[in-house]
C-alpha cells in the first residue's frame, strides 16, 4: 500500500459513488491503473463493501443507545446464544467485544423507547446476562466513517502485510 492507495481510500470513504474518472483525476493517475488499485484494495479486503450512508432521523431511527453488557457466562455456548441473539435483532447496528469491566457493547438505533424496551426484553430473554447498563445519546456531535489513513499514522509491519496481501498488479 502506497501514498495513492492511501488517498484512493480517502476519498472512496468520503464518497464511493464518485466514478473512477474523477478519482483517478484527483490522484494523479489515468483512469485503468486507478481502477485497477481499487479492484485489488476490494480483492484484498481492504474496501469490504459500498454502501449509503442514512440520516437515522430521517428514516424514523433517531434513538441511539449504548447498552453495555457484563456476561453471566463467557462459554462457547453461551456466546453463540448470544451472537444468534444480536443477530436476529437488526437494530442492533453494533456489537463490540470489551477489555476492562465489560464484557460487550452494543449500540442500538431505534425509533422509541418502547422498541428498546422490546429489544431489552428478547435479549435477557435469549441469553442469561449479569449487567445491562443503557445509555441513551441525547446528541450526535460527531459522526464519521472515515478512517484516519496517513502512511505515518499506520506501522510499517501493517503496511507491508497489506501490500503483500494484494494481488499482484500485473
Amino acid at each position: 500500500m502506497d501514498q495513492t492507495d492511501l488517498k484512493i481510500l480517502k476519498i472512496l470513504q468520503e464518497d464511493a459513488s464518485l466514478p473512477v474518472a474523477e478519482i483517478a483525476t484527483r490522484v494523479n493517475l489515468s483512469q485503468t491503473p486507478c481502477w485497477r488499485r481499487i479492484q485489488r484494495l476490494e480483492a484484498a479486503g481492504v474496501i469490504q463493501r459500498r454502501v449509503a450512508l442514512l440520516d437515522p432521523e430521517s428514516v424514523g431511527l433517531g434513538l441511539t443507545i449504548f447498552v453495555e453488557i457484563e456476561a453471566a457466562d463467557h462459554s462457547p455456548e453461551w456466546l453463540a446464544r448470544f451472537a444468534d441473539a444480536l443477530n436476529a435483532m437488526p437494530e442492533v447496528m453494533e456489537v463490540h467485544r470489551m477489555a476492562g469491566d465489560v464484557d460487550y457493547l452494543l449500540r442500538i438505533a431505534v425509533a422509541s423507547m418502547t422498541q428498546y424496551d422490546d429489544i431489552y426484553r428478547r435479549l435477557i430473554a435469549a441469553v442469561p446476562l449479569k449487567n445491562v447498563t443503557s445509555r441513551f445519546a441525547m446528541e450526535r456531535v460527531k459522526s464519521t466513517t472515515a478512517y484516519p489513513l496517513t502512511l505515518e499514522g499506520l506501522a510499517p509491519d501493517r503496511l507491508r502485510w497489506k501490500r503483500d496481501a494484494l494481488p499482484s498488479k500485473a
